[in-house]
């Protein structure tokens, strides 16, 4: 990511920091705790804005994580996939389950990021999704700026995603278990993304690995439309370590244009203008754009900026997105989804 490509998403996100929603424990059950994995430094028994060894956190419903929540590796994969196993394979015994991942965006703190896993935890189930979400927190308020434009800490931060996150949850089916793991990221966590499954692959040990995540969702993304082309060696690892990845796009999306400070060489970004004409055949584009137009603001519930994070707090997207992770439905029959007259899917 380039300095000015840093700047401009800092720029953006602070235009609406205030939430209109002060409820920051949206959902519905408060007994049941969240599951997070925190790539933060510690310091003064507090996380920070640098990169730090990942921590894997088990949080009470009402409170923000703290180093103190951090929990054993093998105690913390246990409770997940207990709390994401959905039924057992009777043919072959094995358990059955669903995990999805997600990797939140650029200037986020605590607050943010919890209410958005909160409401997002709660609004998947409220649409039928069984499996369990947990968040992966990498360093990302302001003072992270320098830490952003360093190519060396990116990969850090990337990597622990990979190796302490997706890979180590895709091992759970060499456990007799059948679990689909998925991948939501939103904004910059995209570009946190892309690059950690590219730099796992030119890992020998990590490229030797056989695993894969079943959907990976691009929401309001900060990755250039062009780079998710099939030609284009930026994705072909994400391509190849997926079964399915769906980008949501918002035309409306006023943090992804380029006209806010001088973004040289950032080329527009597939949140807002949606993937290539040739991207390859296990993509599929979702325009949001006419919903998100008809949606009245004011009724709203979100946190940030409103036309590049509404899909937090909004069940039509939610049921959208349950539908995506569960596959039971072909992705050109997802109910609410609608094709024009060039074949382009809309929410």
């Amino acid at each position: 990511m380039s300095q000015c490509e840093a700047r401009q998403t800092a720029f953006c996100s602070r235009s609406e920091s205030r939430p209109n929603n002060d409820d920051l424990y949206p959902g519905k059950d408060l007994t049941m705790p969240d599951y997070l994995l925190s790539a933060r430094r510690v310091r003064k028994q507090k996380f920070d804005a640098e990169p730090g060894r990942t921590r894997f956190l088990k949080v009470p419903t009402n409170r923000l994580p703290t180093p103190a929540h951090a929990i054993e590796q093998a105690s913390w994969v246990d409770a997940v996939m207990a709390e994401g196993h959905t039924h057992t394979n009777h043919s072959t015994g094995n358990d059955c389950g669903d995990i999805a991942v997600l990797v939140h965006g650029y200037s986020n703190d605590a607050k943010s990021i919890m209410w958005r896993h909160r409401r997002l935890k709660a609004d998947l189930a409220d649409a039928g999704f069984k499996g369990v979400l947990v968040s992966f927190d990498w360093p990302s308020d302001d003072r992270a700026l320098n830490y952003l434009e360093d190519r060396s800490d990116a990969k850090i931060t990337a990597l622990r995603l990979v190796d302490d996150c997706i890979s180590l949850l895709a091992s759970a089916q060499f456990r007799g278990c059948e679990y689909n793991v998925h991948v939501i990221a939103h904004s910059t966590g995209a570009y946190i993304v892309r690059e950690g499954f590219d730099d796992a692959d030119d890992r020998p040990g990590i490229a030797a690995t056989n695993w894969t995540v079943s959907q990976v969702c691009f929401v309001g993304a900060d990755v250039s439309s062009r780079s998710m082309s099939a030609s284009d060696s930026k994705s072909s690892s994400i391509y190849r370590h997926c079964t399915r990845l769906t980008n949501y796009q918002n035309p409306y999306d006023s943090v992804l244009k380029l006209s806010n400070i001088k973004r040289v060489g950032v080329a527009p970004r597939v949140g807002r203008i949606g993937l290539p004409p040739d991207h390859l055949d296990k993509a599929v584009n979702v325009n949001c754009g006419a919903y998100f137009a008809g949606k009245d603001r004011k009724k709203a519930s979100f946190i940030g900026t409103y036309n590049h994070s509404w899909y937090f707090g909004d069940k039509v997207f939610a049921r959208d997105l349950a539908a995506t992770l569960t596959g039971d439905v072909d992705r050109f029959f997802i109910p609410g989804r609608h094709r024009d007259e060039h074949g382009a899917l809309h929410l």
